[in-house]
């Protein structure tokens, strides 16, 4: 979600009752509650998030066609595209508003072309071998999208029974508002079965392959398992939530955010963390998700660039190594549109602010952890993958750990310091030394 700064994915709404989200489903059931089948093609994929508004100077889905083979050949696998929808109009942020703010679920924004123009992109995509998904906002609407004059009923509503803007209070306290988007209220039947009607439009007519979803965990879990099953009738999908809410990866959705760690790696670069402490947290995480669940890992996204920072700023010398620690614990990598170039600027979110494709001199890195992670089943996602070993270093610099899948032995270090660091000869770390931001992916012993 992303129509101002936030950090906060478990904010309450301070005037929404707890039974509104609570609501349940009465065609689900606890023999429901059935563990995800991922889509066979996920288990080693890479993700791209493409922001349509910003990846070519044109800024329109025609103009992303011819770029899409050099998408493709990073390695990745599935194409997340930001919203397309057309944005509204009333409080609109900026000049072209926020993609986050839908005002039509079944059309495509004039600004990025036609409905005939992301059917062309759809195909191309899938030409290349890639799958596609499509960001979905559920949780809210346009404060001028039709259903608000045309169906009140579907939306959450103030004390003195207005719809108005979406409050939030973050968990350290910090208010947000999202002044240019109106809540749903999912005790209504009839909102569940139009949105269903609505992201069942983009699999039957468009051919797309899954969703990524807004703030997921604001959506009822039980709305989102509806969802889910119909909708894998047409064709199975890949769901990803943007939360890190266990419940939601049980039944409805393949992979989830590991903000956590996305956290650490910022906390790093900002020097107020060690390497050395990434053992803990992935040995002890904050919460347990189930054993087959993905996280998906990244050192940018569209919220963290937009709002937070660019790579540069982020994390410095830093970024290869924890890029390829995205590559090779447990998960999903992302990567944002134009962290194949060296971007060091802030993309604007409510106006057109072109990435600057100088050159793509982080490509090659990309290209070959994508052919590494695809060629090593400890790499895989979920349980498919291998298990996490994590390695002594006896530095708080150096963060090393070991993936084994049979006789597949995968082993990582990395210097996350501003000093060339002794590397162990035990644990087959190989010895040596590391640059300061360096790093060392072997494959039995064999380096990438």
């Amino acid at each position: 979600m992303s129509h101002s700064s936030w950090w906060s994915r478990c904010a309450c709404v301070l005037w929404l009752s707890l039974s509104a989200l609570a609501s349940a489903d009465p065609a689900v059931t606890a023999a429901d509650h059935t563990a995800v089948q991922h889509v066979p093609w996920s288990r080693n994929a890479v993700i791209y998030e493409l922001n349509v508004r910003q990846y070519t100077p044109e800024g329109t889905l025609k103009a992303v066609i011819p770029e899409l083979p050099k998408i493709r050949a990073l390695g990745t696998d599935i194409l997340w595209v930001m919203p397309i929808q057309p944005i509204g109009v009333k409080e609109r942020k900026g000049t072209l508003g926020s993609y986050y703010s839908v005002r039509d679920y079944t059309a495509v924004n004039p600004e990025f072309g036609t409905l005939v123009d992301f059917k062309a992109l759809v195909d191309a995509a899938h030409g290349l071998g890639m799958k596609v998904i499509l960001d979905w906002v559920a949780n809210h609407t346009a404060l001028d999208h039709p259903w608000v004059t045309e169906h009140p009923d579907w939306y959450q509503k103030d004390k003195a029974g207005q719809i108005t803007g979406y409050h939030y209070v973050g968990d350290d306290g910090s208010e947000e508002n999202w002044s240019d988007v109106a809540g749903l209220d999912y005790r209504s039947p009839a909102l569940r079965k139009a949105m269903i009607d609505a992201l069942r439009f983009w699999v039957a007519d468009v051919g797309l392959d899954g969703f990524r979803c807004d703030v997921a965990m604001r959506v009822p879990e039980d709305f989102w398992f509806t969802a889910r099953t119909q909708l894998d009738q047409i064709k199975p999908l890949f769901w990803l939530a943007e939360a890190e809410t266990p419940a939601l990866m049980q039944r409805a959705f393949d992979m989830g955010y590991d903000w956590e760690l996305g956290n650490a790696f910022t906390a790093i670069g900002r020097g107020r963390r060690s390497a050395a402490s990434l053992g803990a947290l992935l040995t002890h995480p904050p919460k347990a998700f189930p054993a087959d669940a993905y996280q998906m890992l990244f050192v940018s996204n569209h919220d963290f660039n937009s709002w937070h920072g660019s790579d540069v700023e982020l994390y410095g010398p830093f970024v290869d190594a924890l890029t390829v620690l995205t590559y090779t614990l447990p998960g999903m990598p992302l990567i944002y549109s134009g962290q194949e170039a060296i971007n060091t600027r802030r993309l604007e979110f409510f106006e057109r602010d072109p990435i600057r494709f100088k050159d793509r001199s982080r490509a090659p890195l990309y290209t070959k952890l994508s052919a590494f992670k695809h060629a090593h089943p400890a790499l895989a996602a979920g349980d498919a993958g291998g298990t996490l070993e994590i390695l002594a270093t006896k530095n708080d610099d150096l963060f090393a750990f070991r993936r084994v899948k049979g006789n597949d032995v995968i082993t990582v270090v990395v210097n996350l310091s501003y000093h060339a660091v002794s590397v162990p000869s035990t644990a087959g770390l190989g010895g040596g030394r590391l640059a300061p931001g360096g790093w060392r992916v072997l494959s039995r012993g064999t380096p990438l």
